[in-house]
Protein backbone atom coordinates (compact mmCIF):
# COMPACT_ATOMS: atom_id res chain seq x y z
CA UNK A 1 0.00 0.00 0.00
CA UNK A 2 2.86 2.30 0.52
CA UNK A 3 3.79 2.21 -3.17
CA UNK A 4 0.19 2.91 -4.21
CA UNK A 5 -0.06 5.92 -1.92
CA UNK A 6 3.31 7.24 -3.13
CA UNK A 7 2.29 6.89 -6.82
CA UNK A 8 -1.05 8.58 -6.09
CA UNK A 9 0.68 11.55 -4.43
CA UNK A 10 3.20 11.94 -7.25
CA UNK A 11 0.41 11.69 -9.82
CA UNK A 12 -1.55 14.43 -7.97
CA UNK A 13 1.50 16.68 -7.94
CA UNK A 14 2.10 16.07 -11.66
CA UNK A 15 -1.51 16.90 -12.34
CA UNK A 16 -1.34 20.11 -10.36
CA UNK A 17 1.86 21.09 -12.20
CA UNK A 18 0.33 19.93 -15.48
CA UNK A 19 3.40 17.76 -16.20
CA UNK A 20 2.26 15.21 -18.73
CA UNK A 21 5.59 13.35 -18.90
CA UNK A 22 5.53 12.39 -15.22
CA UNK A 23 1.87 11.46 -15.44
CA UNK A 24 2.59 9.04 -18.27
CA UNK A 25 5.48 7.43 -16.35
CA UNK A 26 3.37 6.95 -13.22
CA UNK A 27 0.49 5.52 -15.23
CA UNK A 28 2.80 3.03 -16.96
CA UNK A 29 4.37 1.99 -13.59
CA UNK A 30 0.92 1.58 -12.07
CA UNK A 31 -0.33 -0.56 -14.92
CA UNK A 32 2.87 -2.65 -14.89
CA UNK A 33 2.77 -3.21 -11.16
CA UNK A 34 -0.97 -3.39 -10.31
CA UNK A 35 -2.64 -4.13 -13.67
CA UNK A 36 -4.82 -2.30 -16.09
CA UNK A 37 -8.01 -3.01 -14.14
CA UNK A 38 -6.79 -1.06 -11.11
CA UNK A 39 -5.95 2.06 -13.16
CA UNK A 40 -9.31 3.57 -12.25
CA UNK A 41 -8.24 3.63 -8.61
CA UNK A 42 -5.33 5.95 -9.48
CA UNK A 43 -7.30 8.15 -11.83
CA UNK A 44 -10.36 8.53 -9.60
CA UNK A 45 -8.33 10.00 -6.75
CA UNK A 46 -6.34 12.37 -8.91
CA UNK A 47 -7.23 16.05 -9.18
CA UNK A 48 -6.51 15.81 -12.89
CA UNK A 49 -9.38 13.43 -13.37
CA UNK A 50 -11.54 15.51 -11.08
CA UNK A 51 -10.78 18.55 -13.20
CA UNK A 52 -11.53 16.60 -16.35
CA UNK A 53 -14.72 15.24 -14.82
CA UNK A 54 -15.68 18.70 -13.65
CA UNK A 55 -14.84 20.09 -17.08
CA UNK A 56 -16.88 17.34 -18.71
CA UNK A 57 -19.72 17.97 -16.31
CA UNK A 58 -19.39 21.68 -16.92
CA UNK A 59 -19.38 21.08 -20.67
CA UNK A 60 -22.44 18.86 -20.34
CA UNK A 61 -24.17 21.45 -18.18
CA UNK A 62 -23.18 24.20 -20.59
CA UNK A 63 -24.45 22.20 -23.53
CA UNK A 64 -27.70 21.43 -21.65
CA UNK A 65 -28.07 25.08 -20.73
CA UNK A 66 -27.37 26.13 -24.30
CA UNK A 67 -29.87 23.58 -25.61
CA UNK A 68 -32.48 24.76 -23.14
CA UNK A 69 -31.74 28.38 -24.05
CA UNK A 70 -32.01 27.52 -27.75
CA UNK A 71 -35.30 25.75 -27.10
CA UNK A 72 -36.56 28.71 -25.08
CA UNK A 73 -35.36 31.08 -27.78
CA UNK A 74 -37.09 29.00 -30.44
CA UNK A 75 -40.26 28.95 -28.35
CA UNK A 76 -40.04 32.69 -27.81
CA UNK A 77 -39.38 33.26 -31.49
CA UNK A 78 -42.31 31.08 -32.44
CA UNK A 79 -44.53 32.85 -29.88
CA UNK A 80 -43.39 36.23 -31.18
CA UNK A 81 -44.02 35.16 -34.75
CA UNK A 82 -47.44 33.83 -33.83
CA UNK A 83 -48.30 37.04 -31.99
CA UNK A 84 -47.06 39.08 -34.98
CA UNK A 85 -49.15 36.94 -37.32
CA UNK A 86 -52.17 37.39 -35.07
CA UNK A 87 -51.57 41.14 -34.91
CA UNK A 88 -51.12 41.25 -38.67
CA UNK A 89 -54.34 39.29 -39.15
CA UNK A 90 -56.14 41.61 -36.75
CA UNK A 91 -54.76 44.65 -38.56
CA UNK A 92 -55.70 43.19 -41.91
CA UNK A 93 -59.22 42.42 -40.70
CA UNK A 94 -59.53 45.94 -39.25
CA UNK A 95 -58.29 47.45 -42.50
CA UNK A 96 -60.73 45.31 -44.49
CA UNK A 97 -63.58 46.32 -42.19
CA UNK A 98 -62.62 49.98 -42.56
CA UNK A 99 -62.48 49.61 -46.32
CA UNK A 100 -65.87 47.91 -46.33
CA UNK A 101 -67.32 50.69 -44.20
CA UNK A 102 -65.77 53.35 -46.43
CA UNK A 103 -67.04 51.56 -49.51
CA UNK A 104 -70.51 51.32 -48.01
CA UNK A 105 -70.42 55.00 -47.10
CA UNK A 106 -69.25 55.88 -50.61
CA UNK A 107 -71.94 53.67 -52.12
CA UNK A 108 -74.61 55.28 -49.95
CA UNK A 109 -73.32 58.74 -50.89
CA UNK A 110 -73.30 57.79 -54.55
CA UNK A 111 -76.81 56.41 -54.24
CA UNK A 112 -77.94 59.59 -52.53
CA UNK A 113 -76.31 61.66 -55.26
CA UNK A 114 -77.91 59.47 -57.90
CA UNK A 115 -81.29 59.90 -56.23
CA UNK A 116 -80.71 63.64 -56.04
CA UNK A 117 -79.66 63.68 -59.69
CA UNK A 118 -82.71 61.61 -60.58
CA UNK A 119 -84.89 64.00 -58.65
CA UNK A 120 -83.16 66.95 -60.28
CA UNK A 121 -83.44 65.37 -63.71
CA UNK A 122 -87.10 64.60 -63.11
CA UNK A 123 -87.70 68.15 -61.94
CA UNK A 124 -85.71 69.47 -64.91
CA UNK A 125 -87.74 67.30 -67.27
CA UNK A 126 -90.97 68.52 -65.66
CA UNK A 127 -89.78 72.09 -65.95
CA UNK A 128 -88.79 71.60 -69.58
CA UNK A 129 -92.05 69.88 -70.44
CA UNK A 130 -93.99 72.63 -68.67
CA UNK A 131 -91.93 75.22 -70.51
CA UNK A 132 -92.59 73.48 -73.83
CA UNK A 133 -96.27 73.25 -73.02
CA UNK A 134 -96.44 76.92 -72.09
CA UNK A 135 -94.55 77.84 -75.27
CA UNK A 136 -96.97 75.78 -77.33
CA UNK A 137 -99.91 77.36 -75.55
CA UNK A 138 -98.57 80.84 -76.01
CA UNK A 139 -97.81 80.13 -79.67
CA UNK A 140 -101.32 78.76 -80.14
CA UNK A 141 -102.83 81.83 -78.41
CA UNK A 142 -100.74 84.20 -80.51
CA UNK A 143 -101.68 82.34 -83.66
CA UNK A 144 -105.33 82.40 -82.75
CA UNK A 145 -105.09 86.07 -81.88
CA UNK A 146 -103.40 86.76 -85.19
CA UNK A 147 -106.04 84.94 -87.15
CA UNK A 148 -108.82 86.54 -85.19
CA UNK A 149 -107.43 90.05 -85.34
CA UNK A 150 -106.41 90.01 -88.95
CA UNK A 151 -109.08 89.54 -91.53
CA UNK A 152 -108.18 87.75 -94.64
CA UNK A 153 -108.39 89.79 -97.85
CA UNK A 154 -110.63 87.19 -99.39
CA UNK A 155 -114.13 86.86 -98.14
CA UNK A 156 -115.74 83.57 -97.47
CA UNK A 157 -116.64 81.49 -100.43
CA UNK A 158 -120.27 82.47 -100.12
CA UNK A 159 -119.47 86.08 -100.55
CA UNK A 160 -116.83 85.56 -103.19
CA UNK A 161 -119.12 86.42 -106.12
CA UNK A 162 -120.26 89.56 -104.48
CA UNK A 163 -116.73 90.54 -103.84
CA UNK A 164 -115.70 89.88 -107.41
CA UNK A 165 -118.70 91.74 -108.78
CA UNK A 166 -118.08 94.67 -106.49
CA UNK A 167 -114.50 94.75 -107.56
CA UNK A 168 -115.42 94.92 -111.26
CA UNK A 169 -117.78 97.78 -110.76
CA UNK A 170 -115.21 99.76 -109.01
CA UNK A 171 -112.60 99.45 -111.69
Amino acid sequence: MLLKDHLKEVFKMACSENNSFIKEIIISKWVHRFGFDSLNELLLESPFLEKECKEEENQEQISLIEESKEEENQEQISLIEESKEEENQEQISLIEENKKEENQEQISLIEECNEEKKCESIELEKFRSEEIITKKETFAKKRNEYYVSQKSPLPHIKNLRKWINNDKEAS
